[in-house]
């Protein structure tokens, strides 16, 4: 029997995650998996990528094969080059804490009212007209 490591697919139509299963090689791509080993969400920025490294390392030792693109997540977390015995890459880029944005307060804006609007409603305007128009008729 020939075993994959492999990714199976869940989630909505537009916004698909992974996990990163073990499986039978003649088994469909959702079917029944050995053992769950990690996620995979590419939808998130950054993408999240979590592998248990002892499984996967058990795993590729007991002979099972990764697809390709399991192997990209492998090289990308590091488990490849470890189980390879290869230099490891470069840590993945952690999100940015995005800082929150000022408040009006803070900018300097003063809470004080203008008073009036400066255009006036159209209904308004229509009135004043037929109003002013009728003061003219009859002068």
């Amino acid at each position: 029997m020939a075993v994959k490591i492999k990714l199976k697919r869940l989630g909505k139509i537009r916004s698909p995650h992974y996990r990163i299963v073990v499986a039978d090689s003649r088994t469909r791509r959702d079917g029944r998996a050995i053992e769950e080993i990690g996620k995979y969400h590419p939808t998130y920025n950054p993408s999240v990528m979590e592998v248990d490294a002892e499984r996967v390392a058990y795993w590729l030792r007991v002979g099972a094969q990764p697809t390709e693109p399991v192997l990209a997540i492998l090289k990308k977390t590091g488990d490849w080059q470890k189980f390879k015995g290869e230099p490891a890459p470069a840590p993945l880029l952690q999100p940015v804490e995005k800082s929150a944005r000022p408040s009006f307060e803070a900018i300097g804006g003063d809470d004080e009212g203008k008073g009036e609007a400066i255009t006036q409603k159209k209904k308004a305007d229509k009135k004043d007209e037929a109003a002013a128009a009728s003061e003219s008729t009859e002068a």
